[in-house]
């Protein structure tokens, strides 16, 4: 995610229309929530020599050597990559055209080979390519798609348009250090439902300071989780790429966007009627979110803001999970019922992503 997101998504955001207010969720602070509405379908569980297809929907790598290292990724998760035809490709900012980069979506659902895709990495673009995307095929093929950041706009068109899981984790791209890489073991592989817990502070302090969570509004909820990047979820707001949240758990997470920022987008968010009805809210990492380079800021803190808008909704929620523009991070299925406890900082899974 750079500048080059944030300005384009400017842009879009002129031609959104905002409609309603949002309201808060009957029950109170504390309550516990369930969700409303059907379950999301179970692409199959990844398997030791299975094929991955390699996607860039976004911007576009640099070099080969990044795509190699990618391969090599792969290949050491004991998995296949099969490049898409258009990676590497080169279109001002962005991998290839957006009928080109479609074009290499829609050939990773077409293909019986491929049993899952990763996108390689985010920036921008993803969303240019939704109304290229076909989706009849995708609908009739559920495939795991992976990725976070700009991947956002896959993982919503999938959950609005198909109602099949997906995995917001690592990009294929991404460090995959051990914790990330056993995380999403177990949920793609194993199928399993872990209760995903912030990992214990590797600095010499007496109180625990780095990965702790705090709760906005005490309490547990149950819902289907779905999200991911903050900046990319508010532009799609007014679209119809976006899925019904009634009744989910949203989690959110950033980079590199100034507390105002994050204000203006929760607001939109707010008002399009996106958090009126959440069962709870998990608000991951914003990595470099401060407006001031000084680290003395005389406005809202990203907390102040974040209690200002989630807080007021009534519903368990807390911030500070270990997802987002960091090193390691879970994998989070999107569509998938889980449970949150936001005293506790917890993300538990009630159901496998994978059948």
């Amino acid at each position: 995610m750079n500048w080059s997101r944030r300005s384009a998504i400017a842009a879009l955001g002129a031609a959104i229309a905002i409609p309603g207010g949002a309201g808060a969720m009957p029950g109170g602070a504390g309550a516990e929530t369930v969700m409303r509405g059907g379950g999301f379908r179970r692409p199959p569980r990844l398997r030791p020599g299975d094929t991955i297809g390699l996607i860039e929907p976004a911007t576009g790598s640099d070099e080969a050597f990044q795509l190699t290292l990618v391969e090599e990724a792969v290949v050491a998760m004991g998995l296949k990559p099969k490049r898409a035809a258009n990676v590497l490709g080169r279109h001002g900012y962005l991998s290839g055209t957006d009928a080109a980069r479609a074009d290499d979506v829609n050939a990773m659902f077409a293909d019986p080979e491929v049993r899952a895709v990763f996108a390689v990495r985010g920036g921008w673009g993803s969303a240019r390519l939704l109304p290229y995307l076909d989706w009849e095929r995708i609908r009739a093929t559920p495939k795991l798609v992976v990725g976070f950041s700009d991947i956002t706009a896959l993982h919503m068109a999938i959950a609005s348009q198909a109602q099949f899981v997906t995995i917001h984790g690592p990009n294929g791209g991404s460090a995959w250090g051990k914790a990330s890489l056993d995380h999403f073991r177990r949920i793609a592989f194993d199928g399993a439902t872990p209760t995903l817990t912030n990992p214990a502070a590797d600095d010499d302090r007496l109180v625990q300071r780095r990965w702790r969570t705090q709760a906005i509004t005490p309490g547990k909820a149950r819902g289907r989780l779905l999200g991911g990047n903050l900046t990319v979820l508010s532009a799609l707001a007014g679209t119809p790429w976006l899925p019904d949240f009634n009744g989910a758990i949203l989690f959110l997470e950033d980079v590199d966007e100034a507390e105002y920022r994050i204000d203006r987008m929760l607001t939109q968010l707010g008002q399009a009627g996106v958090l009126g009805g959440l069962a709870g809210v998990v608000f991951g990492q914003c990595t470099n979110c401060t407006g001031s380079s000084s680290g003395v800021y005389s406005g809202f803190t990203l907390t102040a803001v974040l209690a200002h808008h989630l807080g007021r909704l009534g519903v368990p929620a807390y911030q500070g999970a270990w997802f987002g523009h960091i090193a390691d991070q879970f994998s989070l299925p999107q569509g998938v019922l889980a449970e949150i406890d936001a005293d506790a900082g917890t993300i538990k899974l009630l159901e496998a992503a994978v059948g």
